[in-house]
């Protein structure tokens, strides 16, 4: 079909980039009756999205599509103010697409970025249109392409005037939860959007924000997947459970307090049968993990910030380990454990075993999520921010990979405490974390002495009983330093932020003490 040029004035909201996320995007703003320009630099896919989706499937609330296979008609098409969405590859991608719009906007148009770019790219960019006069939002968007089709979690965050424009969409079009108990209502998966509760979106803050919290998002994600990777190698190669044995363990544990779409998929994935071979599917997936960068955005974040994010960080190198598969498997001819450290857990104690598994899980996710938040108080502070953590937890709840019934956990902690400096001394979470401790350090030690790698859940640990200690051995890791390089020191007698350097004993000269 060739798209005819556009009536002038004619579209709500306009949006570049139809792959799978651009596509289901628009559909959802169409369900919720925006009429929507759209543009694809290549015009036979902007083509075939007319034709795969008339008039007839937009709903009954007056939305639709118009296309354009020119992007100055594009933009003419769209009602001033106008607001144009962009959904391509983040990158050099995104620059190219704000370079070809910005001699056709005007002054006080929107442009949105729903890439997952990187923050400190979001701050550039708003910044150069700021001094065009061009109002400039980055927000995250998470849920994948049910998500964005029905209703997903969206992070804004730049130009603050600009927010009155996009918050009737972006509230529209986002997950609804439930405003007591914080459930996603259940509009996606009865393949509607979700009408009425709350809607998954909220004003996140200046320049990068809302792309620095999606990125947080992202890096939380990885620590997920794979502490629930943990507990199923620990269920496989410890408790010698088969597929379907550890799915049912995971349909059940979906049913309590570890109750989220990763656990979920994580049943039904183990269920899933390999159309090929008719084997378990996860049986037939090599395992070697996939990444996109934003798990090492976070970490490099943290590493900026001082904050150690150390279970995001092993979700990132584990990723990295799976990748060296012929490194692995040649190593595994070689590097072998004794047998009498291969002792299996009691068949008789499984369910005991399996409750314990659950705990660490648990646990280990309460410390990821800690990290993470704590993460974005740190950049709340430096970038002047001011973050809202429990609006940013209660926008997870639904829509996003992430959402989870722990999120309103968090939700409540943050209302209890606002200025709370970690959530692990939240009472809830205190609490739970010393419940379920003994278990939790049950697995982490049986794991080393069998030879099962369980990196994030020992990460995780190691920093609860860290941010625990009232006393580190790093008095005598500054004494090296001090000894080696003169790099000073703090005394225990001595108010801080007051330095002292030894003058270290050598042959011929007396050892003193310089302020």
């Amino acid at each position: 079909m060739a798209l005819p040029v556009p009536a002038v004035d004619s579209a709500d909201v306009g949006l570049i980039g139809l792959a799978v996320m651009g596509q289901n995007l628009a559909l959802n703003m169409a369900d919720h009756g925006f009429k929507v320009a759209v543009y694809n630099r290549t015009t036979t896919v902007t083509e075939a999205t007319l034709e795969a989706h008339p008039v007839s499937t937009y709903g009954e609330k007056g939305g639709f599509l118009i296309g354009a296979a020119e992007l100055k008609d594009f933009v003419a098409s769209i009602k001033r103010p106008r607001r144009i969405i962009i959904l391509v590859k983040a990158g050099p991608g995104t620059d190219a697409v704000i370079d070809s719009l910005t001699p056709l906007v005007e002054a006080g148009d929107l442009i949105i970025d729903g890439g997952n770019a990187e923050w400190s790219d979001t701050v550039r960019r708003g910044k150069a249109l700021h001094e065009k006069g061009i109002l400039y939002i980055g927000s995250g968007v998470s849920g994948g392409e049910e998500g964005a089709r029905f209703g997903p979690s969206l992070m804004p965050g730049g130009s603050k005037d600009a927010w009155p424009l996009l918050e009737p969409i972006w509230t529209a079009i986002a997950a609804k939860v439930d405003p007591e108990t914080g459930k996603p209502l259940p509009g996606a998966s009865a393949g509607k959007p979700d009408e009425g509760g709350v809607p998954c979106t909220t004003w996140i803050g200046a320049g990068g924000a809302g792309h620095y919290v999606k990125m947080v998002h992202n890096g939380i994600e990885y620590g997920d997947m794979q502490l629930i990777a943990e507990a199923y190698a620990f269920m496989r190669d410890s408790l010698r459970m088969n597929n379907v044995e550890i799915a049912d363990v995971f349909t059940s544990w979906n049913t309590g307090e570890l109750d989220s779409f990763l656990i979920q998929i994580t049943a039904d994935i183990l269920k899933q049968k390999d159309p090929v071979t008719g084997k378990d599917f996860v049986d037939m997936v090599l395992d070697a993990a996939g990444q996109k960068g934003t798990g090492k955005w976070t970490i490099n974040s943290s590493l900026d910030l001082g904050i150690p994010a150390t279970v995001i960080a092993e979700a990132v190198f584990a990723r990295q380990m799976s990748s060296a598969i012929e490194q692995r498997r040649f190593a595994a001819k070689i590097l072998k454990v004794s047998a009498k450290d291969r002792n299996r857990p009691n068949k008789q104690h499984m369910g005991a075993w399996i409750a314990f598994v659950r705990d660490a899980l648990y646990c280990s996710k309460i410390c990821s999520y800690a990290q993470g938040f704590a993460l974005m108080a740190a950049a709340s502070h430096e970038y002047g921010w001011d973050l809202k953590l429990g609006e940013i937890a209660s926008i997870f709840r639904g829509g996003c990979i992430i959402r989870a019934r722990f999120l309103q956990k968090i939700t409540e902690a943050y209302a209890r405490r606002p200025e709370l400096a970690n959530l692990v001394l939240d009472e809830y979470f205190a609490e739970e974390l010393f419940k379920r401790q003994s278990h939790w350090r049950t697995v982490v030690a049986h794991a080393a002495m069998t030879g099962i790698p369980v990196p994030a859940f020992a990460a995780s640990l190691s920093w609860f009983d860290s941010y625990r200690s009232r006393q580190l051995p790093h008095n005598l890791l500054q004494a090296q330093r001090d000894y080696f390089g003169a790099h000073t020191y703090e005394r225990i007698d001595a108010p801080r932020g007051k330095f002292f350097h030894l003058q270290w004993l050598t042959e011929g000269r007396p050892q003193t003490e310089i302020q």
